[in-house]
């Protein structure tokens, strides 16, 4: 176990390595002088040389790299040069809209995907499974800013029961908090739980004909304790994969939905950062997604060992 964590680890950060390097030559390509940005057109061509060497641009590349990286290891990710803070800070700050609500889309997902597919699965050609295959595909079809539209016009401008737009912040309460991300994470968790029930279907019904299946109801155990105690659990590895991938694109695939109801999140933070050709903060917001994608693979792979004893063999 232990000489199976250490590879996992190792081969963790050297991903992570390769992954920061790639970003940082991406986005040192793109278009658009920094300083430039900050000054303007109009500044002369010593005030822009200078501000470019107290930035540290027209160093060469790998000496930038390893700067950035040492940067980052100690928890430095450089100021911002649009908004002139630590980006640490601007990622924290919208981390906490962000994280919450990629949390509560999770939540709703596995909600209604897990029981909806597990009820398809053991109702197979049944209504329960007409409604899931229905609801599966228009959740794939239908995309989510549309969804965010859509939730606006009815519950915000028809009813008035949800906020159209905007994020109080927690200082304002839990409650008013939680009621502007209630109409965002159901439009983040519909295609989420459309595709989540399809694999939660598709591993129940394997389990359901595997040996192990067969055996527990030829000793009499009930068709629902068999479901819930031997063939669910069994189906668990693929769901857990996908749920992972789920949830870092929750985090990282946010932009429209946030865009849509103004959310101050990260998605957001990303998007502005482009416009503004803000190449600190794209660096270190990419860098954060890769990451988080590369820390959830390897939480996915642990959690298997844990749910499957039989990954455990010869370990």
């Amino acid at each position: 176990m232990i000489a199976l964590l250490s590879r996992r680890l190792a081969g963790l950060i050297v991903t992570l390595a390769v992954v920061s390097l790639l970003i940082f030559a991406v986005m040192d390509l793109l278009p658009g002088d920094p300083a430039s940005i900050i000054l303007g057109t109009s500044a002369s061509p010593e005030t822009l040389a200078t501000l470019r060497h107290e930035l540290g641009v027209d160093q060469p590349l790998l000496w930038r790299y390893g700067e950035w990286l040492v940067g980052v290891f100690r928890g430095n990710l450089g100021q911002s040069y649009t908004y002139g803070v630590p980006v640490a800070g601007l990622i924290l700050e919208r981390l906490a809209v962000t994280l919450p609500l990629a949390l509560l889309a999770i939540a709703l997902s596995v909600a209604v995907a897990i029981p909806l597919g597990v009820l398809a699965a053991s109702h197979r050609g049944g209504l329960p499974d007409v409604v899931a295959s229905i609801f599966s595909q228009i959740g794939i079809a239908v995309p989510g800013f549309w969804v965010a539209l859509l939730l606006i016009m009815l519950f915000s401008t028809t009813l008035g029961w949800m906020p159209a737009g905007g994020f109080p912040g927690w200082s304002s309460g839990i409650w008013s908090a939680l009621k502007a991300l209630i109409m965002p994470a159901v439009a983040l968790a519909l295609p989420q739980a459309a595709v989540l029930v399809r694999v939660t279907r598709s591993a129940v019904l394997e389990t359901l004909h595997e040996d192990f299946t067969r055996t527990a109801l030829a000793k009499g155990l009930s068709k629902q304790r068999v479901l819930w105690r031997h063939s669910v659990p069994n189906a668990l590895v693929p769901v857990l994969t996908i749920l992972g991938l789920q949830f870092t694109f929750l985090v990282a695939g946010a932009v429209l939905v946030e865009n849509v109801f103004n959310l101050p999140g990260l998605g957001r933070l990303a998007y502005q950062a482009l416009s503004q050709r803000d190449i600190i903060v794209m660096q270190d917001v990419v860098l954060f997604f890769a990451g988080l994608v590369i820390v959830m693979n390897f939480i996915v792979d642990l959690s298997y060992l844990a749910i499957d004893p039989r990954l455990r063999k010869g370990v």
